[in-house]
């Protein structure tokens, strides 16, 4: 052989031996199998081959890959770049590129029989070069030959292009330090937010204090904007002071899961002011509260009710809303009811008769409640409740409204998918607020209540909610009704409603002695004939000082519940005055008509007037939006001229009687019995219209919504 040939004969080199070609199919010794294009084997000692035959190469040995995850972080150039320098590099190495056809033979200049690597390498490059691809040298190629058979295309990858930089670039490390500290800070985390400046500042603040003045230089302020940016990635410190403190919250790890398997295991409570105005009953504007319970299995919402003002009763009051039906109200659908919903009403209805006049929502008994450390659901009130129920009284950890995820996105799904439909919706935030909101026409307290519960039956309980997926096929999503009755049979529920009894117990107690006229409370006298033969009579209860127990509902004051503690039992009395205002009312109903007959000159008004007032309230109150005007804000009043206030002391005589005893002087006759005509009497109500101007008190006025 006249050319050169390689220095080791390998399985599936090919030969050519007498014009034909073999490949060479097994080594014995010195003995060479072979088999020609035709597929006919043929044996050779290794020295005749060697003397006889042409050895061409054999196919190039496997080079590692780049995997093809590596390109997708890589930009689309420099991929394009590996791919284009791959063929040349083949092509150098085995004499033909990969596209060859399959008897094609290699170019003079590239063939590994008669052309050394170095040859081949100056070869390309002089080719590369005559095609304008200039600098490339044949020292660069041999660079990238040996990077691509020790790495694959990986090695013709652009090193810069991959190059693992620092999160931090090559800022001083005291300096990142100092930052990563001040971020991490209490300071931080829990004060307001503020600029990257005040930060750069503090930066500089912390480094003169821990090395010195000036002996660690702070970067310039683009520098510092840069790392600041880095340092500072999904930590808001500069953005939402309430985005930043949930998310120092958060628990470090991976997030636990709790995966309640019936209703009422676990059961999560909470209460936040709503981002709407109601129209309270003292006809002002005022945003109120909403305390929800909410069942972590199905996602019923069991109960929400709206206060002015959370109270630890309202939450108690709420565990017995949970466990009773809810009734459906006037003008509701009546594709509302249990009986017409998914729930498994025939299953239920004859445990509790009520569930035939029920609402299509669940009536779930609670196991455990998880709620936050607010006072009201820590006080003793609550927790009594939850005891004599039977609960499980779950505090979250502080500051971590992530123990309560479920109940924290529902109040926020109320005000994305309810409220913000309501007129008087103020939007979640100062900068998302309209302007005049008050103006608006708004819902009363009670109306707004009723909406709610309505829209809680109608669109909460039956919308699919994405955390009620079926394991075995989790495309499928579950509505809160239909979650309740697949559980209720896979569980074996059984829902046990509470009694009419077992609601008393749950009222906050008061204890009163009975008098000859019944029992008093606050200023109101409640009485029946039950209470015959008790009337003034001892209870007892010694460490009471022989009082007896009274339970009443704060939102309705028409009856309260004794305590029978000769005999057992609950006596209900009715309040006297129930005939004059038959509605349901409650505390702060009475006292708003308190306040508004002490206003009009009344320091001590009767029972009897108080009733009169509240009933008037209540119409109001229950009047709905209206187009009318609204009442006159406090800072338009205190805007009035001096002159009207003149005029806010009424005569002592009616304006009437003043323009008769003007008439009788004219005349002569004291005693002239001649009338008013029409527009004179018109004239004279418009006269005799009183504008009160109300003494302006700083503390009442802090109090309002403005």
């Amino acid at each position: 052989m006249s050319h050169a040939r390689p220095g080791v004969l390998r399985i599936g080199d090919r030969v050519r031996l007498a014009g034909t070609r073999h490949t060479v199919t097994g080594l014995a010794g010195t003995l060479v199998h072979l088999a020609d294009e035709n597929g006919r084997a043929s044996a050779i000692s290794l020295q005749d081959l060697l003397l006889r035959a042409d050895v061409e190469p054999g196919p190039a040995p496997a080079v590692p890959r780049l995997p093809a995850a590596r390109f997708h972080g890589l930009p689309s150039k420099t991929v394009e770049e590996a791919a284009w320098w791959e063929p040349h590099i083949i092509e150098i190495l085995t004499g033909l590129p990969p596209d060859a056809a399959p008897h094609a033979r290699p170019g003079a200049q590239y063939d590994p029989a008669t052309q050394t690597l170095a040859e081949r390498e100056a070869a390309k490059a002089a080719e590369l070069n005559d095609a304008g691809h200039t600098g490339v040298s044949a020292s660069t190629i041999r660079r990238k030959r040996l990077r691509y058979q020790a790495q694959g295309i990986a090695g013709l990858v652009d090193g810069r292009a991959d190059r693992a930089r620092p999160p931090v670039g090559h800022a001083d490390p005291r300096v990142v330090d100092a930052l990563q500290r001040i971020l991490a800070s209490e300071e931080t985390v829990q004060g307001p937010s503020r600029t990257v400046e005040f930060f750069r500042w503090r930066v500089e603040q912390f480094l003169n204090s821990e090395y010195g003045p000036g002996m660690v230089p702070v970067p310039s302020r683009s520098t510092f904007y840069r790392l600041f940016r880095r340092l500072s990635a999904g930590q808001h410190a500069t953005g939402s002071a309430r985005t930043r403190r949930s998310l120092a919250g958060r628990p470090e790890g991976p997030f636990g899961q709790v995966n309640p398997v019936r209703p009422g295991e676990l059961m999560q409570i909470d209460s936040t002011p709503l981002d709407v105005l109601v129209r309270l009953d003292n006809g002002r504007p005022g945003r109120v509260d909403l305390t929800g319970v909410i069942d972590v299995a199905t996602r019923t919402v069991t109960a929400a009710v709206l206060r002015p003002t959370t109270r630890s009763v309202d939450a108690s009051l709420l565990l017995a809303r949970t466990v009773t039906p809810e009734l459906m109200r006037p003008g509701w659908a009546d594709a509302l009811r249990m009986s017409r919903s998914v729930l498994p009403f025939e299953h239920l209805h004859g445990l509790d008769e009520r569930l035939v006049h029920a609402a299509a929502r669940p009536v779930i008994v609670p196991e455990a409640m998880v709620c936050d450390h607010g006072m009201v659901f820590i006080s003793d009130n609550f927790r009594s409740s939850c005891r004599w129920l039977g609960i499980d009284f779950q505090p979250g950890h502080l500051g971590t409204p992530t123990d309560k995820p479920h109940i924290e996105r529902m109040i926020e799904t109320v005000g994305t998918q309810f409220l913000q439909y309501v007129s008087g919706y103020i939007g979640s935030s100062v900068e998302r607020r309209g302007r005049d909101v008050a103006t608006q026409p708004l819902w009363s307290l009670p109306e707004l209540q009723d909406l709610l519960d309505e829209w809680i039956v109608a669109a909460w309980q039956n919308r699919p909610h994405d955390g009620l997926r079926d394991p075995l096929a989790p495309g499928r999503k579950f509505t809160p009704n239909e979650k309740y009755a697949t559980l209720v049979q896979a569980a074996g529920y059984v829902p046990v409603a509470l009694s009419g009894e077992d609601y008393i117990e749950l009222l906050p107690a008061k204890w009163r002695a009975i008098n000859a006229y019944g029992v008093k409370i606050n200023h109101r006298v409640y009485d029946d004939a039950q209470l015959n033969g008790l009337r003034r009579q001892p209870s007892g209860v010694v460490g009471r000082k022989n009082l007896w127990e009274i339970h009443a509902d704060p939102y309705d004051v028409t009856r309260i519940w004794v305590r029978n503690h000769h005999e057992g039992g609950w006596i209900t009395l009715f309040w006297k005055h129930l005939s004059t205002s038959p509605a349901p009312f409650g505390e702060m109903h009475w006292n708003s008509a308190i306040s508004e007959l002490q206003s009009q000159g009344h320091p001590n008004p009767s029972e009897t007037e108080i009733a009169t007032a509240v009933s008037h309230l209540l119409q109001r109150a229950h009047q709905g939006p209206s187009n009318t005007a609204p009442e006159m804000k406090p800072r338009q009043r205190k805007r009035r001229r001096p002159a009207v206030f003149g005029r806010s002391e009424a005569p002592k005589t009616p304006a009437r009687a003043t323009r008769s005893e003007s008439s009788t002087a004219s005349t002569g006759n004291e005693h002239s019995t001649k009338q008013p005509t029409a527009d004179q009497r018109a004239e004279d109500e418009s006269l005799a219209k009183v504008v009160p101007l109300g003494i302006f008190d700083a503390r009442k006025e802090a109090e309002r919504w403005w």
